[in-house]
């Protein structure tokens, strides 16, 4: 199992790393790997980090957990490789920016493209078995998670954070809201996205935010 993180988090996660729980917490993933089949790939644990270095990130939409069926789970929140059905959450989120921007279904549920414009797709839990929805919840994840969530609220300005469901919204608290923008909705799924998650109109506000701090916008 590959647990490579990119260079810039690795300073400011440096103490994380070093707490005795995040040694248990690998400890328990490579035994995992080794005994059961986990997602996401070994090697794309941290993939939001890989391709949203600390320095870019504009952007942060947190998920619960990596998703458990086979081929779906990359690495990034609520996003699939190229030819894997989306999932219904990702496209109510697809649905929304239809709605939201006037902008046509994209053709494939691969994020990286936002990744790669800082747009930072954290789950809480960053890995789990197949099949088995929250089996990796409560090892440690979220204590790195969170961890990471106060970091980036303490050291950078002007993210914007997309809060969707109660479970993202536990979060709220490490971020001051007069450094940074919070955005609140239900979360995307067929569950409760129909009680404000649709409508939201959270693609062009976090956009309006960016331009109004001089930052450029997500493509969306």
């Amino acid at each position: 199992m590959d647990v490579k993180i990119e260079e810039s988090w690795k300073s400011v996660l440096k103490k994380e790393f070093e707490k005795p729980y995040f040694e248990e917490l690998i400890n328990f993933v490579k035994n995992e790997y080794a005994n059961h089949e986990i997602f996401p790939k070994g090697g794309e644990i941290f993939n939001a980090f890989a391709h949203c270095p600390f320095d870019k990130v504009k952007v942060v939409i947190l998920g619960q957990d990596p998703y458990h069926g086979p081929g779906q789970a990359h690495g990034l929140s609520f996003s699939v490789r190229e030819g894997v059905p989306f999932p219904p959450s990702l496209l109510n989120i697809f649905k929304e920016i239809n709605k939201d921007l006037d902008q046509s279904m994209p053709s494939n549920g691969n994020l990286t493209r936002w990744a790669d414009q800082g747009v930072l797709l954290l789950n809480a839990t960053l890995t789990v078995r197949a099949h088995e929805a929250g089996s990796h919840q409560k090892k440690g994840w979220e204590d790195f998670t969170d961890a990471v969530i106060k970091e980036i609220a303490a050291q950078k300005s002007n993210v914007v954070f997309m809060l969707w469901g109660a479970y993202a919204q536990k979060k709220a608290s490490f971020i001051d809201e007069t450094n940074h923008l919070k955005l609140h909705a239900p979360h995307p799924s067929p569950l409760s996205a129909h009680r404000g998650f649709l409508g939201c109109g959270h693609f062009s506000k976090t956009n309006q935010y960016l331009k109004e701090k001089g930052l450029e916008e997500i493509k969306w």
